[in-house]
């Protein structure tokens, strides 16, 4: 997120020489805002859309605050980040939950235009609203004569977002990031209109751990009421691991223990008073303490909180009775999605991969799959992405291993199938047949600025939506303002291909008979059928209940 937050500091430094602040009134108070003189736009950031979650609001659903208690709010700055490691403490509160809007300037209330509202990435346990400034994507809008409201986010992460174990589970506290997310959409359609958006024209789009918490909202049908469309930016509602919350119950022990005045409490069912009388410096404390004891790279992540919950059962489930959200979206991955989560200097042998895919999926979700049928599946996995360099990920690089391991292109593309590819076949594949109107897409821009043996990796299309692609040529800025284009179009209109903007392929829509994507990228933007690697990801989508599902950034 260098190149976003780069973008953002110099915005920023710009505005010493601005006009007047731009004001709105939510209620009985004036949010005074940034006026962004050199782009035409206001921001209003670090508004509160909830109580602080301190104290006994602690591990707590959010309270709802859509209005504010003082006559005047400063709200010329992003707000703190939730708690989690790599960012300086000084920049870290528990009262996190706020939300920023980025709009074009001397919008009027009554303009009623539309709104993306952005959900950020970072394996749940990492990431900030204030690491995305959409300055690009609103001045393309008006640009391009469909001017559109953004909108973006705080939500809690690690424990604080995704508790797990028993005791959350009784106290029915789980996926509380979730809760947060519907939350900031309840303010926005509370409020949004004092914005001059439209709350009737939501879309709401992500990446990673923000595509997936919003493809989780969509199994609930009623999440209607808060969007008209998606975007999801590598992440459906399988990609990250699914378990019970008894699964992670190591990970909580882990946190209490790691929380000075309530470590003698870890491994009872009794810590959450205890957690909830403890500071900030102690809770954080215990969060990094589980991080770095945790025996899996994504511990904190969305779970199955059963009947009533945000995901009563496995996602396949689901989408098998067609009881989800029938809301149309674009869906896509990146070329090489496996390659970031793949540690590049282990010796991937056939014996190593097929331990880790055990270790990944064990136990099976439900008591109908055997240990003995998912190692038979582990087996034919290997089958089926076979030891050969030219096949695996990064694609298209032929025999080069990059000095690696021979297996680690094996396994990075093994697994960039099982977390991404094979999810986001199969969710598209099921909504476009339930008569969802939907689009895909396959990024596929080289990244000369990554590591050669990462590929076109993880992530990598995110600096592209924002209009800030990390190599400056011809073809990567092409690029770019096509996908701002595309986005905002269907935000606009429900159609990538509204006709207005930069030149560009028309997008076809996937459907049961025409199953394809279009390839992005600025030397060859295309559409290619959706059927590459087709054995390997049919096998995996042929045992959705084996493989419920690995892990997402």
């Amino acid at each position: 997120m260098i190149v976003l937050q780069a973008l953002t500091s110099i915005i920023f430094a710009a505005l010493n020489v601005r006009a007047a602040s731009p004001e709105v009134r939510l209620g009985k108070t004036t949010l005074i805002g940034r006026d962004v003189t050199l782009l035409r736009q206001d921001f209003f950031g670090g508004i509160p859309f909830a109580e602080p979650p301190l104290g006994s609001l602690r591990l707590q659903p959010p309270v709802l605050k859509t209005s504010l208690n003082t006559t005047t709010f400063d709200a010329s700055n992003f707000g703190f980040s939730c708690l989690q490691s790599g960012i300086p403490i000084a920049e870290l509160s528990e009262d996190c939950l706020t939300i920023n809007v980025f709009r074009p300037s001397g919008v009027e209330s009554s303009a009623s235009l539309p709104v993306m509202f952005w959900t950020y990435g970072g394996g749940f346990q990492e990431g900030t609203s204030a690491e995305f400034n959409a300055s690009a994507i609103v001045a393309q809008s008006v640009a391009r004569g469909t001017p559109v409201v953004y909108v973006n986010f705080n939500y809690r992460l690690g424990p604080l977002g995704f508790p797990q174990g028993q005791e959350a589970a009784n106290r029915k506290v789980l996926n509380l990031a979730l809760h947060d997310q519907i939350a900031a959409l309840t303010w926005v359609q509370e409020n949004i209109g004092a914005f001059g958006g439209d709350k009737n024209k939501v879309t709401v789009f992500g990446e990673s751990a923000g595509a997936i918490m919003t493809a989780v909202q969509f199994l609930n049908p009623s999440f209607a009421n808060f969007a008209r469309a998606a975007i999801f930016e590598s992440g459906s509602a399988a990609s990250a691991l699914t378990f019970n919350a008894q699964h992670r119950q190591i990970d909580w022990d882990n946190f209490v223990a790691g929380v000075p005045g309530c470590a003698e409490l870890s491994k009872t069912e009794n810590t959450f008073s205890c957690l909830q009388s403890v500071n900030t410096t102690a809770i954080l404390s215990g969060l990094l303490v589980a991080q770095n004891e945790a025996p899996e790279e994504f511990p904190w992540s969305p779970t199955i909180d059963g009947e009533g919950g945000f995901i009563p059962e496995l996602p396949s489930l689901i989408f098998a009775k067609g009881t989800f959200a029938k809301i149309p979206f674009i869906s896509g991955t990146n070329l090489d999605e496996g390659t970031l989560f793949i540690p590049p200097t282990t010796d991937y042998t056939a014996e190593v991969i097929t331990d880790l895919i055990i270790a990944n999926f064990s136990p099976p979700a439900v008591p109908s799959v055997s240990e003995n049928q998912l190692e038979n599946a582990a087996t034919r996995l290997l089958e089926l992405y076979p030891d050969i360099p030219a096949l695996g990920s990064p694609f298209n690089t032929g025999n080069d291993t990059f000095g690696l391991s021979p297996g680690y292109k094996r396994i990075s593309a093994l697994f960039g199938d099982l977390s991404f590819q094979s999810q986001r076949r199969l969710w598209i594949q099921t909504a476009s047949n339930a008569g969802v109107k939907t689009f895909s897409y396959l990024f596929t821009q080289p990244q000369p600025t990554n590591p050669a043996f990462l590929g076109v990796s993880h992530g990598t299309e995110i600096a592209f939506v924002y209009g800030a692609p990390p190599n400056a040529t011809a073809s990567a800025i092409g690029l770019s303002e096509a996908m701002i284009d595309y986005w905002v179009s269907f935000a606009t209109s429900l159609n990538p291909n509204d006709g207005k903007g930069i030149p560009r392929l028309m997008w076809e829509q996937y459907t049961p008979q025409n199953q394809v994507v279009i390839q992005l990228n600025g030397d060859n933007t295309t559409m290619i059928p959706d059927d590459y690697r087709e054995a390997g990801i049919a096998f995996i989508n042929s045992m959705p209940l084996t493989f419920h599902h690995r892990r997402s950034l």
